[in-house]
């Protein structure tokens, strides 16, 4: 093959036509297509993993890595306690207790779970409730609530709300809601609006003696872990006989996970049909450069020049215009990904999101795909003109152009 010819050829090939400038126009804008369809593909696809991580570290603290629950009445207790953290010292465990509550401040009421702690060791697993109670140290009957709770009863340091359970006292011949006052010492925020208007944080002396608890039992014991797909799956052995159910925090939210993976990948699928829009371009451009070089080609072939190598001058063409789009796309993605990430472009409401800033974070094997996938395409795109430029009749072509 004539390296030389071929190079030749395609660089007077890629130079604007002023006689045909739609040729050129249209080799313009397949170029725009393909960069544009790679940076959007690029900003969205680091939207939807750092929307994802954004979620899973807020689930991750709020749902706690691993969680045990008692099968059978007081299957959770002090004793299986104790032998876990023995067994397992890298490990760092929080037993509770928890129930459903109404709570009451002056006029205002709302529903709550409140889970009862123990503050040292439950401030060792979970950073937004180590925050929270900072410098404090709470008593019996304190309380740490979430902001929407606060907010909503309009709660101020060192207020007294009333906590009405779901669990009955006989009182003559009815029966009345276990109710005790409570004192607010502080709040907490997750960044999650359903959590922050629901959960409520006491002593774990306090719900035993409010609803007549067992002092050796538990209602679970929360595990922090920084390895938890591994560490679920060597508790599950030792415990498989203990009457006791463990559970992970991805499979307490499973469900939206799922949702979030469909969402992305058809999301990919959608953007990639820009680059696939984007790349008739290339095709329209090849064609109508084929058809007004008809007589050079005929030319070309009537000289000596092979049909591989007036393939490889149209193939190059597609290509040069293609992977040009690709790598100014890809530039103009991680630009754009600067560009929000450094500036307060787009503000989100952390009351919905859990973050006012847009979060951000492209995974290697997306990039991968995106430019895999945009690769192809242009290839594609490419070889069926390249074909088409070999099926010249040169005889024809000479004696009527």
């Amino acid at each position: 093959m004539n390296k030389k010819l071929v190079n030749f050829i395609v660089k007077k090939y890629l130079r604007f036509d002023k006689k045909n400038p739609f040729i050129s126009v249209s080799a313009i804008l397949a170029f725009i297509g393909v960069a544009i369809g790679v940076m959007v593909l690029i900003i969205s696809m680091a939207i939807m993993n750092g929307t994802a991580k954004e979620f899973e570290s807020k689930l991750f603290t709020m749902n706690y890595p691993i969680s045990i629950y008692p099968k059978y009445q007081n299957s959770v207790n002090k004793q299986l306690l104790k032998e876990l953290e023995e067994k397992y010292p890298k490990l760092k465990f929080s037993p509770y207790l928890t129930a459903q509550a109404i709570v009451q401040s002056g006029d205002k009421m709302g529903g709550a779970v409140i889970f009862g702690v123990n503050q040292n060791k439950e401030a060792n697993i979970n950073s937004i409730y180590k925050k929270a109670t900072q410098g404090l140290k709470l008593k019996k009957y304190d309380i740490v609530v979430g902001e929407g709770i606060s907010d909503e009863l309009l709660l101020f340091m060192g207020d007294k709300a009333t906590l009405y359970f779901t669990s009955l006292n006989p009182n003559g011949f009815s029966m009345m809601p276990k109710m005790k006052r409570f004192k607010y010492e502080a709040s907490f925020r997750s960044g999650l609006h359903a959590y922050d208007k629901a959960y409520i944080y006491t002593s774990i002396e306090a719900l035993q003696t409010v609803l007549h608890k067992d002092k050796n039992s538990f209602d679970g014991i929360h595990v922090f872990s920084n390895d938890a797909f591994n560490d679920i799956d060597k508790l599950r052995e030792d415990l498989k006989d203990q009457g006791v159910g463990i559970i992970g925090w991805w499979q307490q939210n499973g469900n939206f996970f799922a949702a979030m993976k469909m969402e992305k990948k058809a999301l990919f699928i959608v953007l990639m049909l820009i680059i696939l829009v984007a790349s008739l371009n290339i095709i329209s451009s090849l064609l109508m450069t084929v058809m007004s070089r008809r007589k050079e080609i005929a030319l070309l072939l009537s000289l000596g020049a092979s049909s591989k190598e007036i393939k490889s001058i149209f193939l190059r063409l597609g290509t040069i215009i293609g992977f040009s789009g690709i790598l100014t796309g890809t530039a103009l993605g991680f630009f754009g990904m600067w560009l929000l990430d450094t500036f307060d472009i787009i503000s989100l409401p952390a009351d919905v999101y859990g973050t006012s800033k847009l979060p951000l974070d492209l995974a290697t094997s997306d990039l991968i795909s995106i430019i895999i996938g945009a690769v192809v395409i242009v290839i594609l795109s490419s070889y069926y003109p390249a074909k088409k430029a070999t099926n010249i009749d040169v005889i024809d072509v000479l004696r009527n152009e």
